[in-house]
């Protein structure tokens, strides 16, 4: 009897100690566009473990829109959602402490048909652009500044804006309505799949302007109060979102796993979608805050209160850097 109740005693220390141990893991919620590309990296993250692996489980939140993410972080629903690093730059500057974690730093272009005969944005003057994001979309602002720099054209005033959703865009550019369509990279993948042609990179627009390209501009944004009390949790996303990463620039056959949520109707845009994600991959080192301070005055200058707030500077504490 007593091999036996030693037996049980050691079996219910064991189930103890597992149940203290997932009492103690936290979970980090997630609210993110339910068809955004960032769900393709939680997935890996879910399913090669690299939240467990870190510290925390992930929950994964769907939402319709980034509004309603914002909302849901904003009220304390959700600890982390994806934004860009330039909103987190207005909300600190109003007072809010948020911190940024880099994601993304695919910025998309500038697409027009395969017949057409634009060689430069000089060649759209007259044409109808279409713009997703709206008229404060920082690609769409930062081509208006280059357009001015390298072709004296007021881009705005020369052309005629349609805005509207990215798949409306899309579709309406596909379709042969538009003369150049500025578009989410991923719909711009889409699009050059399909035989459209890229005018010009916001890459080289932004390198032309003296920004740097490798800037990331999306990115994970946490509080900094979870930070504070927290910050195995917030350094151990941070570290699951690199090693997912890692795995998506190297690994095909993730990708194949991946395929089926990718909205990929064909193998081109397969492609296109997987070179677009890897191409956007951002550097493991700190974000460089001078050349994101450059990037910051001239979104100022360009956008003003409405795109940036009292923001007038780059705030510090906006990224998080090795050790935070």
């Amino acid at each position: 009897m007593s091999f036996m109740k030693s037996i049980a005693a050691a079996l219910a220390a064991a189930l103890l100690t597992t149940a203290l141990a997932w009492a103690e893991t936290p979970t980090l919620r997630a609210s993110v566009l339910k068809f955004g590309t960032v769900n393709w990296e939680l997935d890996v993250i879910k399913h090669n473990g690299l939240d467990t692996a870190n510290g925390f489980t992930l929950e994964v939140q769907g939402v319709a829109s980034g509004s309603a993410a914002k909302v849901a972080f904003q009220g304390g629903e959700a600890d982390v959602i994806v934004s860009d690093w330039l909103w987190v730059a207005r909300q600190r500057a109003a007072g809010k402490d948020y911190v940024f974690i880099p994601y993304s730093k695919s910025v998309g272009g500038v697409m027009v048909p395969a017949d057409s005969q634009a060689q430069s944005l000089a060649d759209l003057r007259g044409g109808k652009i279409g713009i997703a994001g709206g008229p404060l979309d920082k690609s769409w602002l930062i081509l208006q500044a280059y357009a001015e720099q390298v072709h004296g054209m007021d881009l705005k005033a020369e052309t005629q804006q349609v805005y509207g959703a990215p798949p409306l865009i899309f579709k309406t550019a596909l379709g042969g309505e538009l003369q150049g369509a500025i578009n989410y990279w991923h719909f711009a993948a889409k699009m050059e799949a399909a035989g459209m042609r890229k005018l010009i990179d916001v890459d080289t627009a932004a390198t032309a302007l003296g920004l740097d390209p490798n800037t990331p501009l999306l990115g994970y944004v946490v509080k900094g109060e979870l930070l504070r009390e927290n910050p195995d949790l917030v350094n151990g996303l941070a570290a699951a979102s690199r090693a997912a990463k890692d795995i998506l620039a190297t690994n095909d056959a993730e990708w194949d796993r991946l395929r089926p949520r990718m909205n990929a109707d064909t193998d081109a845009q397969f492609a296109a979608l997987k070179a677009g994600f890897r191409a956007g991959i951002p550097d493991a080192a700190p974000v460089d805050e001078t050349a994101a301070a450059k990037m910051l005055e001239l979104m100022v200058s360009l956008g003003g209160e409405e795109l940036l707030g009292q923001a007038k500077t780059l705030p510090d504490g906006v990224f998080l850097q090795s050790g935070s």
